[in-house]
């Protein structure tokens, strides 16, 4: 609320007489809140959650991302280990296409190109899987 509260609150309980902590817990309780929520409380329009579930993967989010170009010979460097990206249904090669390398926490790797998982590398860089899954 942009400091109102901060500002308003301390002279109210000025005004009221409060030094105390539990004084203050129990006028924030007993007059404070309700006398606030009466003033600027609404109704829901629509009943239900506001919230819903993340559908994502969030591995794909809560790791290292680098953006890498690929290399004439269709490899990528990343930390000193080159990874080669397998010809896909979509792409015989990716020569210099701009694609995203993430790091994992178990120091795994995978590269992506656009939403596309192009492959999923061990940590020491050796192959693992070529894939054409979507990233969440």
């Amino acid at each position: 609320m942009f400091g109102t509260l901060q500002k308003r609150l301390p002279q109210e309980l000025r005004v009221a007489g409060i030094t105390t902590m539990e004084a203050a817990n129990r006028f924030l309780e007993e007059v404070y809140l309700p006398r606030h929520n009466a003033c600027f409380a609404r109704t829901p329009e629509d009943a239900g959650w506001a919230f819903v579930p993340f559908a994502g993967n969030l591995e794909d989010i809560l790791c290292i991302q680098e953006e890498r170009v690929v290399g004439n010979d269709n490899t990528v460097r990343y930390k000193n280990r080159t990874l080669q990206i397998p010809a896909d249904r979509h792409r015989h090669h990716y020569v210099k296409a701009t694609v995203r390398v993430h790091e994992y926490p178990d120091g795994g790797l995978a590269v992506f190109y656009g939403p596309r998982r192009l492959a999923t590398y061990a940590a020491d860089g050796s192959f693992v899987d070529g894939s054409d899954r979507q990233a969440a």
